[in-house]
């Protein structure tokens, strides 16, 4: 692992792992017992921003975000084919072995919580917690749509690749992040996620970092069976946030099945939306709760 920027907060480490092939974000000395943090879909290591110094400083650890393949600074998957959520799984084990971690205590939000948990289930020897927000397992498709679910996939694959978007400046892309987003989100809430997504260009304008591939439909999904194998094959124990509103579970059938597969699972509600954890508003309690999980152990 090098550090290869100093952030303005000194307390804020810029990293690269993996061989620079993922980029990052670290807080907290580097002798303590470390976290790592893996973030939701066309997000990045910012959106732990607000929550990371407060989980420091009281628990006396390091938390380690990084940027997903195809996401934030980290590289694109070389090739012309679409990402699967597995390949992140990768990413997940590269890390833990270059930080020489065995079992890892996992931080994880949305799509980094399904990651979370398929590595959880397979390698049930290298994960020894999991605090997961808003998101518990992997997106599903039933068997019996799976030839449509390709179908749409291929479609889309073959069709004329298009470049990333531009806008004129940060806040243009902040407000076409807060306008298209397929969760409800506020401008000061994914500012630094945003931030963190673009680069300026020489004519002027910012484009997105992120690789276009990220936008495209899976070719398949898992089906709701195996998501709860998968969910019961999980030894650790899990603290689950889930958001009271717009929560991607919540009182759902499927919310109730996976939470009931698993062994080991406390669940939490709290206010605020999808991205609570980056939400000014609402991060003190999620900070709060984690932090009441962790000392009841």
């Amino acid at each position: 692992m090098s550090v290869v920027e100093q952030s303005v907060d000194q307390s804020v480490e810029a990293i690269t792992l993996a061989d620079g092939r993922l980029a990052g974000l670290a807080w907290g000395r580097r002798d303590a017992p470390t976290w790592l943090a893996l973030h939701g879909w066309l997000d990045n290591a910012a959106s732990f921003t607000l929550l990371a110094p407060m989980l420091v400083e009281r628990l006396g650890i390091r938390i380690v975000a990084i940027d997903f393949s195809g996401h934030g600074e980290s590289a694109w998957l070389p090739g012309k084919y679409d990402y699967a959520l597995w390949d992140y799984c990768h990413d997940v084990l590269d890390v833990l072995d270059e930080l020489g971690i065995e079992r890892a205590t996992l931080l994880a939000h949305s799509m980094g919580a399904g990651v979370s948990c398929l590595v959880a289930s397979a390698m049930p020897e290298r994960v020894a917690r999991m605090t997961l927000i808003d998101g518990l397992g992997a997106l599903t498709t039933p068997a019996e749509e799976t030839p449509q679910q390709l179908a749409r996939s291929l479609r889309v694959h073959r069709r004329l690749r298009t470049g990333s978007p531009r806008y004129a400046d940060l806040e243009g892309a902040v407000a076409a992040r807060v306008a298209g987003g397929v969760t409800k989100v506020d401008a000061d809430t994914v500012r630094p996620i945003v931030a963190r997504n673009i680069v300026a260009l020489d004519e002027g304008g910012v484009k997105l970092r992120t690789d276009p591939r990220l936008v495209r439909p899976s070719p398949v999904h898992l089906t709701s069976e195996q998501v709860t194998a998968m969910l019961g094959a999980i030894e650790c124990r899990v603290t689950l946030i889930e958001a009271a509103e717009g929560s991607i579970l919540g009182e759902s059938e499927s919310g109730k099945e996976r939470r009931a597969a698993v062994s080991h699972l406390t669940r939490h509600v709290l206010a605020g939306g999808h991205h609570l954890h980056a939400s000014p508003a609402h991060v003190q309690a999620v900070a709060e709760t984690i932090i009441g999980a962790h000392d009841s152990i």
